[in-house]
């Protein structure tokens, strides 16, 4: 790959010219201060976002939200849209964990009612849902069961007593993706699958129990039922093992058969099939699937939430879902590109969606706002709760950031560090810190992470998304 050539557009957006002779088809947009590109260049992620450039059927820019960092294949906070009948689809745009996404949950208690019992609060959600690299879930269904859950996502957990019918309502989607083939996952997948629905997982996975700090728009906060003081939670998980077996499953088999389609690429991780073929069809359907199987996860892990609050605070606490967005997911969406109106294949990696006011896809009650979106920071840091705008569906494919961004690597933040120290710092700043693991802590230290804040002003200067909430963190649950 060529040397990068990053040139200033304004105070948010960099570019990098498309380059012919390294096999790019167009042009890098990269979402980011100056203090963050100084940050992104540090790792591969900008070359990674020149390599989507090379994807058949690419539509636009190859983008770059300003948390993006290395991944597979695709950089995390990189978003490409592809011609869905001239395009292909990439496993490794969707990545490993296939809707991972985060969903804000609303109390009826406030930091002042909470924080006295916040110890006994965090150890009861701490016991009621299940964490960590092999958990096994609350949620018993059998192999059978499982074809319904990946078909019908978080309603199937509403119909079958884990929830309210609402909860289904204010998911992105409605909380199951269209076109889910349950007989294209492997029975590999649905093996790690069947045991862990309604467990959070590990890594970066996490349950936040937040109080909303600051309100930035009235209006918007009023629509989502939240405003300052209330306690608010953060579950942050996706499709567990299923997932996982599901993409490990296609790029194997996309690396056989992209010779047959003469398709070349400068990273075999962005492995890859033309959509409308038979392997891209059957991706998609599988990971459609997995989609389904990580709302029907989320919806799990808020239902054992639900009874954990009500152990702590009686049957007065309620908890109402305000919305769930996934940010690592393919969806077929209709927009105006290249002078027309086309269907576009959407790879979000480490990417939310952003719809502004008046879409469609935006729930009623948000209409009139613009979807919420959800952009956790560390377990340190604060959390932002923005709302849809019509620059992200100009430029972006109504797509924004999805966290802060990581800063540093997993085994660098741990080097010479003691979890219980850093344990005990955080309790000093007044947030409790549960883990099933010393890992679980040291790998998500507040200072792996990007700027937060930072990261936000970007996307909200730029008009992609606009600020509503700034929340902070009370007490976490790890992996």
């Amino acid at each position: 790959m060529a040397e990068i050539r990053l040139q200033q557009i304004d105070a948010c957006r960099y570019r990098i010219p498309r380059d012919e002779a390294a096999g790019m088809r167009t042009d890098v947009v990269v979402y980011a201060s100056a203090a963050l590109i100084e940050q992104i260049r540090k790792d591969q992620s900008l070359v990674q976002a020149m390599n989507v450039a090379t994807l058949p059927g690419i539509v636009g820019s190859s983008l770059a939200m300003p948390d993006i960092h290395q991944g597979y294949g695709f950089p995390i906070g990189g978003v490409a849209g592809i011609d869905i009948e001239c395009g292909v689809v990439s496993p490794g745009g969707v990545g490993f964990d296939i809707n991972c996404g985060v969903r804000l949950v609303r109390t009826t208690l406030t930091e002042t009612d909470v924080r006295p019992r916040l110890k006994e609060l965090i150890d009861q959600v701490f016991r009621d849902v299940p964490c960590g690299a092999g958990s096994e879930g609350r949620v018993r269904i059998k192999r059978g069961e499982l074809d319904d859950v990946l078909l019908s996502g978080a309603r199937w957990m509403v119909e079958n007593g884990y929830g309210d019918l609402r909860d289904a309502e204010l998911a992105e989607a409605g909380g199951a993706l269209q076109g889910a083939q349950p007989s294209k996952v492997s029975d590999r997948a649905k093996e790690r699958g069947l045991p862990q629905l309604g467990t959070l997982g590990s890594g970066n996975h996490f349950l936040e129990v937040q109080f909303v700090e600051e309100v930035h728009d009235d209006a918007a906060a009023r629509a989502m039922g939240i405003y300052e003081g209330q306690v608010v939670v953060l579950i942050h998980s996706g499709s567990r093992g299923l997932g996982h077996q599901v993409c490990t499953d296609y790029v194997a088999l996309m690396n056989q058969v992209m010779p047959r389609y003469k398709i070349t690429l400068p990273d075999r991780q962005l492995a890859c099939a033309p959509a409308r073929s038979e392997e891209g069809q059957a991706y998609l359907g599988a990971m459609a699937a997995a989609a389904n199987f990580a709302w029907a996860n989320r919806q799990g892990i808020m239902h054992f939430l639900r009874g954990a609050f009500r152990r702590v605070f009686g049957e007065s606490a309620r908890l109402d879902l305000v919305y769930d967005v996934c940010h690592n997911i393919a969806k077929l969406e209709s927009y105006q590109a290249g002078g027309r109106k086309r269907e576009v294949l959407v790879h979000r990696k480490g990417a939310t969606r952003a719809f502004p006011p008046g879409h469609r896809e935006v729930p009623l009650a948000y209409r009139q706002i613009g979807q919420p979106v959800f952009i956790p920071g560390s377990m340190g840091t604060a959390s932002w709760v923005l709302a849809g705008r019509q620059g992200a569906m100009n430029e972006t494919f109504g797509s924004v950031c999805h966290g802060a961004g990581r800063l540093m690597s997993r085994t660098a933040v741990r080097r010479g560090k003691d979890a219980r120290q850093e344990q005990r710092k955080l309790e000093a700043r007044g947030i409790l810190v549960r883990s099933e693991s010393r890992d679980g802590i040291l790998e998500e230290l507040p200072e792996a992470y990007k700027n937060v804040d930072e990261v936000i002003e970007v996307v909200h200067n730029a008009g992609l998304a606009a600020k509503v909430a700034r929340l902070r963190p009370m007490g976490v649950i790890k992996g």
